[in-house]
């Protein structure tokens, strides 16, 4: 054997195995079938703005941990994702606070606004939600769900609210202050410079091979490492041989504007459904950028299908049963690890892919 371990992705997860594994003497080869090392972290600079080229990545966790580790690689700023609602050009802070619940309803105290939304869940009468939409309404009340959830959760799943099952909203965040910070976690920031930089810096020095697909060659990459790491999609690695797991895409509209400022702000969503987008990135605004140009990205949800750039996994009872299947499966390997959103079939945040990357690391490698 040529490598010690092959790992398949140049994403999170991948790059911090490989660069835990040369630390420790491993023969690393790291694959990836897009032109560029990254994942969907990758970001490239345009018009001297660093841009998340698949869509806004956020940096957060209260695992001081995961923070420590990623700090290695990149000085992050102090960005507070605080993200606004456009809803036929009415604006509302998200999450839903007490900023929103006063332009909603002119409400000014925590109490008033409770009021206003347990007034609205009980005039639904829903008891027993079947549905998301019920679910939601139970949750929040109908003005609530009508402008700031509906339209937003129909173009990101594809289907209507009352035909998705209820439990894909377990909860909703409302909050009684007058908080715009998205997260709650203790840390969050962006890289100054961009990710791209956190990846080059762990891959230093492990042979890189780009634009190689790991299906197209697998007779030849199987056979030349001790171990594989495989960060892409778990069905496909079995050659569906349960059925196809589902998966939601996106599709990016990048556009360069001739002016300072396009919108105020890094994170715009439009929540109404006849708008076909989920919302506008403006770059600049994640590292305060002062640049006479602007990039924005339109970021469109699309159904997956073969040969599409699969984006987040559809974790209902459907495909996480299809998915035990495939998990008994990798289970019984010696020889492959799987990791990731895709190898996982989960929906992680950035700093859940650290974690599950350190972990595995200590599986394998301590």
């Amino acid at each position: 054997m040529k490598y010690n371990y092959l790992i398949v992705g140049s994403g999170l997860f991948g790059s911090i195995f490989a660069y835990e594994a040369n630390k420790k003497g491993k023969k690393c080869l790291v694959i990836d079938k897009r032109n560029h090392i990254g994942g969907n972290i990758y970001t490239e600079e345009v018009e001297g703005i660093n841009v998340h080229k698949y869509g806004a990545h956020i940096f957060h966790t209260s695992n001081k941990k995961v923070w420590e580790y990623i700090q290695q690689f990149a000085q992050f700023n102090r960005y507070t994702n605080s993200p606004i609602a456009n809803y036929k050009g009415e604006i509302y802070n998200m999450p839903f606070n007490m900023n929103t619940f006063n332009k909603l309803w002119g409400v000014v105290t925590p109490e008033e606004a409770k009021a206003k939304i347990n007034e609205q869940i009980k005039e639904s009468g829903i008891t027993e939600p079947h549905n998301l939409e019920e679910q939601a309404i139970s949750l929040v009340g109908k003005d609530i769900y009508e402008k700031l959830v509906k339209g937003y959760t129909q173009k990101q799943w594809g289907r209507p609210c009352h035909e998705l099952p209820a439990f894909i909203i377990k909860r909703l965040p409302v909050r009684f202050t007058y908080d715009n910070n998205y997260f709650n976690d203790l840390y969050q920031g962006i890289p100054i410079g961009g990710y791209t930089q956190i990846i080059e810096k762990m891959l230093s020095g492990i042979e890189v091979r780009l634009n190689c697909d790991f299906f197209e060659h697998r007779k030849e990459l199987e056979n030349i490492a001790d171990k594989i790491i495989f960060t892409g999609m778990i069905d496909q690695y079995y050659d569906y041989c349960y059925g196809e797991l589902e998966y939601r895409s996106l599709k990016f509209e990048e556009e360069i504007l001739d002016t300072e400022n396009y919108q105020g702000n890094a994170v715009v969503n439009y929540n109404e459904y006849e708008v076909p987008y989920t919302r506008i990135i403006e770059h600049k605004h994640f590292e305060y950028g002062t640049q006479p140009k602007t990039v924005i990205t339109r970021e469109y949800p699309a159904t997956w299908q073969k040969g599409d750039e699969p984006y987040y996994p559809m974790n209902d009872e459907k495909n996480n049963a299809l998915y035990s299947k495939y998990k008994a499966l990798a289970d019984k390997e010696d020889k492959v690890i799987f990791g990731g959103r895709l190898g996982m079939y989960k929906y992680f945040d950035m700093h859940h892919v650290i974690e599950e990357a350190l972990k595995c690391v200590q599986n394998n490698l301590d």
